[in-house]
């Protein structure tokens, strides 16, 4: 193999940062989240009485576990399975009384995509989602939503109904459409984006974007701060607008090696 393949095939090198707050009106911190080198997700546990952060907790727990036995060579049918384990545990834990949402993106070599076609060593962000947090790319200074939300609020923007305005203050903002411990209301859905050295990966709970617009966001992704120093300028921004829920961001930054 020569030095030019050889590299072209390297795990992308990537830095990332975290964060988690309880925010200003919640007792319980229902989020969670999960980094590794090549996975990142993030949670929002619902249902109360703590019920929300073991859903979330499971989630992630599950998500984790079938990356390690996997090594993380994955695809779709995989991170399907890993969030049917998921589900399954959180209806078991909670007597189906708890659900959580569940958003994030692996990093993964091209060809593991099974397609058979010559991907020349690029590699992807393979990116998943359910319920309403949600996972942005940051690339050449232009913010990206890589999901879509599974909400009520979502619904009635698409079809006109609302504008995008008008979904932060909409009484039903936090009627989410999909959760895991939904059984059969799960159903995740799956996108790809090549990685590329520059890139900002976002990975927020609603905490987030509840407060913030994507312009908001994206002016904070662009301000030049380092990875750990942005999540914690984001979850500030966040609480000084209001702080009505937890507040969970990944950041991931892709560096040239």
């Amino acid at each position: 193999m020569s030095a030019e393949s050889s590299e072209s095939n390297a795990v992308p090198y990537v830095d990332y940062g975290y964060g988690s707050h309880v925010g200003l009106r919640r007792e319980l911190n229902e989020d969670s989240f999960v980094v590794t080198d090549r996975l990142f997700a993030v949670a929002d546990g619902m249902g109360g009485h703590e019920a929300g952060e073991v859903a979330s907790s499971l989630a992630v727990q599950a998500l984790a576990e079938g990356w390690e036995a996997h090594s993380g060579r994955v695809g779709e049918p995989e991170l399907e399975k890993f969030l049917d384990d998921a589900d399954q545990r959180i209806r078991e834990a909670t007597d189906s009384k708890a659900g959580t949402t569940l958003s994030g993106a692996v990093v993964v070599e091209a060809a593991d995509d099974h397609t058979g076609e010559d991907t020349n060593g690029q590699w992807q962000w393979l990116v998943f989602n359910v319920g309403d947090s949600r996972t942005y790319l940051l690339n050449d200074g232009a913010l990206i939503r890589l999901t879509r939300d599974h909400s009520q609020v979502q619904e009635l923007l698409d079809s006109g109904m609302i504008t995008a305005e008008e979904m932060h203050s909409h009484p039903h903002r936090n009627v989410i459409t999909r959760a895991l411990g939904a059984g059969d209301m799960w159903g995740a859905d799956f996108s790809k984006a090549t990685v590329q050295p520059g890139q900002r990966l976002l990975i927020c709970s609603d905490g987030l974007t509840g407060e913030l617009t994507d312009d908001d966001i994206a002016q904070i992704l662009n301000a030049g701060r380092n990875v750990q120093d942005t999540v914690d300028w984001l979850i500030h921004q966040a609480l000084r607008q209001g702080g009505r829920d937890n507040v969970t961001v990944v950041l991931v930054d892709v560096k040239s090696r």
